[in-house]
């Protein structure tokens, strides 16, 4: 522990050129007195590191002492030091530091400098993130290569069941965190928010010495999609924004003509009709769906369906058409 906090002291120092006792206390939750020590131990065991006396004084490096990460670019520094802010832990805060002060001396002002101006957030204005709880330990047992015996909930269920899994790697996709597993000689995806209960057994897991987690996931992810069918829908947009919403979720999209009053013919491809219906009735009335019929008839039917709930009268056959 205390040698970690050791090379904690001087990556601080080495990315902040001076720093004081308490500023380095204050970074490392320990006592002044305790940082004294580690300066007092950290030039005994040779690190070049010295004290200046009054107002703005502190401990700082010998300039020219370096610890540089070979080949380390302007904008890879910057895309290190900005990812960081994706997740918070003590590990990633110790490894960023760390970095920051391999980190070249040219490129540190302007890498520190970007990677203010970046953050990265898995939660968005409403949507909170995912639970991650189980990640800790899941986490361990794919280093370690340990089994693991968990409870997980399946979409839709009303209970979590239980399961004994050989874990093979963790993929992030988005802002959500995925187990590849071996289970009953299958291999299979287990989304970590749907953990709990996580044991890692002492057990070795029973997996590949190596493993390709990229084609894992395109296998994973082209199956997927694969097993449903894919649905064109000719839509027309009342402007470019609700074409881009449209867009953002749709699989891909394609525009036919953008007429003089802003809005947009275009034709979207969802994976799925419930894909396509969930995406369209979320756009509301800034989306007309022109074919095919089913689509159509889908969300009109939804629309009925939502009237009789409040209360109102369900909409006849011949009102299906808006004004626009």
């Amino acid at each position: 522990m205390r040698a970690e906090r050791l090379l904690a002291v001087v990556m601080l120092l080495k990315t902040h050129g001076r720093m004081t006792a308490a500023q380095l206390a204050a970074e490392l939750d320990v006592s002044e007195r305790t940082v004294l020590r580690d300066i007092d131990a950290l030039s005994v065991s040779g690190i070049p590191v010295y004290a200046e006396r009054g107002r703005h004084g502190g401990f700082a490096l010998v300039p020219g002492y370096r610890t540089d990460l070979t080949g380390l670019t302007p904008t890879e520094a910057a895309s290190l030091l900005a990812g960081g802010s994706r997740l918070h832990s003590p590990e990633l805060a110790s490894a960023m530091r760390k970095v920051a002060a391999a980190i070249p001396d040219a490129y540190r002002p302007d890498a520190m400098r970007a990677a203010t101006r970046v953050l990265v957030r898995p939660e968005g204005f409403v949507r909170a993130p995912e639970s991650l709880d189980a990640l800790g330990p899941v986490q361990q047992a794919v280093f370690d290569g340990r089994r693991i015996r968990m409870r997980y909930r399946k979409p839709g269920a009303d209970a979590a069941s239980e399961r004994t899994v050989d874990p093979v790697g963790l993929v992030v996709a988005g802002d959500v965190w995925y187990l590849v597993a071996n289970s009953a000689g299958a291999e299979r995806m287990y989304r970590v928010s749907r953990m709990s209960d996580v044991e890692v057994l002492d057990e070795r897991a029973e997996r590949e010495d190596d493993v390709d987690l990229d084609a894992i996931w395109e296998r994973r992810r082209t199956d997927f999609r694969a097993a449903f069918e894919q649905v064109s829908v000719r839509v027309m947009c009342a402007d470019g924004r609700s074409l881009s919403a449209v867009r953002a979720k749709a699989y891909s999209t394609v525009v036919h003509e953008v007429a003089g009053d802003g809005t947009v013919l275009a034709t979207a491809t969802f994976v799925g009709e419930r894909h396509a219906i969930n995406v369209l009735w979320s756009a509301e009335f800034d989306v007309e769906v022109l074919e095919p019929a089913k689509i159509r008839d889908a969300l009109l039917d939804r629309a009925r369906r939502i009237i009789r709930t409040y209360g109102g009268e369900p909409l006849e056959r011949g009102a299906e058409s808006r004004e626009r």
